[in-house]
């Protein structure tokens, strides 16, 4: 890995109205991996990529990627220097084909002469969404859509990927799937951060861990010393049992 982290958090604090929600955490990201940020619902984990990515301003703090600052840049200025953020819930258009909702996502594409080459890569990727080009997204299983908002963050190209939740209302064989699915990501050479209510699964493909509470980062470690710590599994894999026993 690299001396300089693809991605610094410093000291971020944010803000929404009177309530902090981000309380002064600090998070690394090198180069190449996969770094997942666990915690409960509230926790911070959401407002952490949305600040990343400029939906949300931090209050102080900053963050850099590749070494300069992009705390304040506009969204689609972040996207431009390939941090690309996957929403939870997919949010992918309904109404969209397949092939439409690729094309939009290409919208800060300069040469428009990629735009084939970008959907190809795609769809070699993602054997399944070729065979689905002309079918509306919405008529799409769970899976196939979580694998189509992947296809559109691919059509921008990420140097970093930040997924929100990928395996949020997903049956278990499709979370296996998703589960490969960021794993050939990353061995493709996409350095992921990865929040995850799942705490199983995302250690499982993490090279390393942070847990979040109430705005606050409690302790980061390898993934293998994180699954083996009493504390963090009993809160998390006790809460992820409980979720999952209330769908």
């Amino acid at each position: 890995m690299p001396d300089t982290p693809l991605l610094e958090i410093d000291n971020l604090v944010v803000d929404h109205g009177q309530v902090k929600c981000l309380r002064g955490i600090s998070v690394s990201v090198n180069r190449g991996e996969i770094v997942t940020l666990i915690g409960s619902n509230g926790a911070g984990k959401t407002t952490t990529l949305k600040t990343i990515s400029g939906l949300y301003k931090p209050k102080a703090g900053e963050i850099r990627f590749e070494g300069k600052p992009i705390q304040g840049l506009k969204p689609d200025a972040i996207v431009a220097r390939g941090v690309v953020q996957v929403l939870e819930g997919r949010r992918i258009f309904p109404e969209l084909s397949v092939e439409d909702n690729l094309r939009v996502a290409a919208h800060l594409m300069v040469d428009r002469s990629q735009l084939s080459v970008e959907m190809s890569r795609v769809f070699q990727r993602f054997p399944r969404l070729e065979e689905r080009r002309r079918q509306d997204g919405g008529t799409l299983s769970g899976g196939e859509q979580q694998m189509l908002a992947f296809g559109r963050a691919m059509m921008a190209r990420p140097r970093l990927l930040l997924l929100d939740e990928p395996t949020l209302g997903l049956a278990p064989i499709v979370v296996a799937e998703v589960m490969r699915t960021i794993v050939d990501l990353n061995r493709a050479g996409i350095t992921i951060l990865l929040v995850e209510q799942n705490a199983r699964f995302a250690l499982s493909i993490a090279h390393r861990g942070y847990v979040i509470e109430t705005g606050e980062i409690l302790t980061s470690d390898t993934s293998s010393n994180l699954i083996k710590d009493p504390k963090v599994m009993s809160s998390y894999l006790g809460l992820e049992i409980a979720n999952s026993s209330s769908q």
